[in-house]
């Protein structure tokens, strides 16, 4: 047997709270790193497998051997086997070679590794996360940038697609220079990468992980990521990471089976397999698996100066019930069909993240009627900052989806998610799930021919950027990308060599702007006092008017939508103020390949109308949405 050293970076203190699922930063101890012991350089490796008959490290440097370097059981009942190998470093390829009781010999990649091999191929790499970080400016002002009262704009990337065909991504370094410019032109308060850890399928878009602490090795290495999200900072653009502690493939060398038992997810398969997507569910009910996947989200906040994670699938783990048909399931003790263990975890989760990376976004993607999500722990809540609003994404795109004759009968489609919506934070998203899967691109969503169409998604997109909440929009659809994402294509760019592709896109980036420095659009975005309906009802003409409130009077916005393909001449508005009304932003204007039929100012007069004090007459264009402001 070769030489392997006894070592530990593990105190008592570390094995007390790993047992009790409070050790949360296990990345700091468990896993591989080369060290220098006793004079001589190494690297020490260090796995849980507590039902394990014999772990071993193998690789090229013995050959793929599990007999030649045997690692040690600690004596506590931690089940963390661990050892120092001298001479090897950063760099070197191996697994974990585990002997079951069962007689069976699996050879699992490290969970803890920080670099795993470009698939096929599917063992670990020992490597650093070391870098040079240059964005202590941004940590300064973060906290104010992802308050509740700050704008809240996602640019939703998919980083392996994003480029054009012509033009290569390649990693994450080379993708930095013309990723961080486009975002920052647009003007988005932050990005969001589908997941960048590892997975081994492509196709997968990142949902079906292997190596959850480390990077995509289709892209780079830990330093590639870094510099570009230290660019995007250094660009005052924020990172949020999609994050997937709600499901795990059943991949020979990943978590499933890990030991030769049900080590990280729930034996019951009512419990533990997940129907809907054919992997498995995390036992949130174990410690140590609570403990690694809390130490999974506080490593890519600090380690990886991630802003924020978009919690994925939070409904499948909420709900015992969820994709499970009668006798699929077992109610909990209450009687109910929430999953109380991961209720639990969800709470210990963001308190510990707000403890450990205070001041970042926790998001959640939910489609049930959870209530309480983005209150805090402490007064009975889940804690996260802010929730999807699956809801009001449905209700938006069954209305702009339908034949514009037949929008009168689906007019409170658009005015429903007002009765609910400040019971949360809410995000409003747009996402990837919405173009795939044959469910069209949004630009083809859009009814009518290609005038209406475009013109239809400018004025969704007013509604969408002028109503209360954060907002999510995916790559591609800021300039009507016209063929369903493929992750493994590439954008349409080309397309903005015509025009009207090309007046959306500059239609967005104004957009953008807009909403970004105008205080009644953000201020108070989760709040009933940054929100008033002027006419919500007008479902003959298919019009809507409302109010944005800002603290200061002066800063509040009137938005007026025209649904129908036909001018409004003399339409009769409802306005809180007399005096010129400046138009904003109308996205019928000529450069957004509109017809140029508003005028540019509008006055109102004392007339009292839809119990507002004034009132003046406005020639609204097709599909369109204005965006008008008091001149002072």
């Amino acid at each position: 047997m070769d030489e392997v050293k006894p070592f530990s970076l593990f105190t008592e203190f570390d094995i007390g709270l790993f047992k009790m699922g409070q050790h949360y930063e296990l990345y700091e101890k468990l896993g591989s790193r080369d060290l220098t012991v006793d004079g001589r350089r190494g690297v020490y490796f260090a796995v849980w497998a507590p039902n394990a008959l014999e772990v071993s490290v193998v690789g090229d440097f013995n050959e793929w051997d599990p007999d030649r370097h045997v690692l040690k059981i600690r004596w506590d009942h931690s089940g963390i086997w661990e050892g120092f190998i001298p001479d090897l470093g950063l760099g070197t390829v191996y697994k974990y070679a585990i002997k079951t009781y069962r007689k069976q010999l699996l050879f699992k990649a490290d969970p803890f590794a920080l670099l795993a091999e470009v698939p096929p191929a599917t063992a670990s790499i020992v490597a650093t996360t070391f870098y040079e970080w240059k964005d202590s400016a941004w940590f300064e002002k973060r906290s104010e940038i992802n308050a509740p009262h700050s704008p809240l704009s996602i640019y939703e990337v998919h980083l392996p697609s994003w480029c054009a065909e012509n033009d290569p991504c390649g990693n994450y370094r080379s993708i930095a220079q013309k990723l961080v410019h486009y975002v920052k032109r647009m003007d988005f308060t932050h990005i969001e990468f589908l997941p960048v850890m590892h997975h081994p399928y492509g196709p997968s878009w990142g949902y079906q992980i292997t190596g959850y602490f480390a990077v995509n090795s289709r892209l780079g290495a830990p330093q590639d990521l870094m510099f570009l999200i230290d660019e995007l900072h250094r660009n005052d653009i924020g990172v949020i990471l999609d994050w997937v502690p709600a499901h795990f493939p059943g991949d020979a060398h990943g978590l499933h089976y890990f030991d030769g038992s049900f080590l990280f997810e729930h034996e019951d398969p009512r419990k533990g397999f997940h129907p809907e997507w054919n992997s498995y569910i995390f036992n949130y009910g174990r410690s140590e698996v609570r403990a690694f996947l809390i130490s999974n989200a506080i490593f890519w906040l600090n380690r990886y100066h991630a802003d924020g994670l978009r919690v994925d699938a939070v409904t499948s783990m909420l709900h015992l019930d969820y994709a499970r048909k009668a006798g699929e399931w077992e109610p909990n003790k209450e009687g109910t069909n929430i999953n109380l263990e991961a209720e639990q975890f969800l709470k210990e989760l963001n308190t510990a993240v707000n403890r450990y990376a205070p001041d970042v976004l926790m998001i959640a993607e939910d489609s049930s009627q959870y209530p309480d999500m983005t209150a805090p722990v402490g007064d009975g809540g889940l804690g996260f900052d802010r929730k999807w609003m699956m809801g009001w994404m449905h209700d938006t795109l069954e209305y702009f989806s339908a034949d514009i004759s037949q929008r009168s009968a689906l007019h409170h489609k658009l005015t429903f998610s007002s009765t609910y919506i400040f019971n949360e934070k809410y995000v409003l998203p747009l996402s990837h799930d919405e173009v795939v899967h044959g469910k069209s691109s949004l630009i083809y969503k859009m009814p009518g021919d290609e005038w209406q169409k475009f013109a239809n998604l400018r004025a969704l997109y007013v509604y969408m950027f002028t109503q209360p909440g954060g907002k999510l929009l995916f790559m591609g659809d800021e300039f009507g990308q016209t063929s369903e994402w493929a992750s493994e294509g590439n954008l349409q760019w080309g397309l903005l060599q015509y025009l009207p592709h090309l007046g959306l896109q500059k239609f967005v980036e104004k957009l953008l702007l807009l909403y970004r420095t105008s205080p009644a659009l953000f201020q108070n975005s989760y709040s009933p006092d940054g929100f008033e309906w002027i006419d919500a009802d007008d479902t003959e003409n298919s019009v809507y008017v409302y109010q944005r409130i800002a603290a200061e009077p002066q800063e509040n916005l009137v938005i007026v939508l025209n649904l129908t393909a036909k001018v409004q001449p003399q339409y009769r508005v409802a306005l809180p103020f007399a005096g010129e009304w400046s138009v904003l932003l109308n996205s019928d204007d000529e450069e957004f390949f509109g017809s140029g039929a508003a005028p540019a100012i509008v006055k109102a007069e004392k007339s009292p109308y839809l119990k507002q004090q004034f009132s003046a007459r406005v020639a609204l264009p097709p599909l369109s949405g204005l965006i008008l402001k008091k001149q002072q």
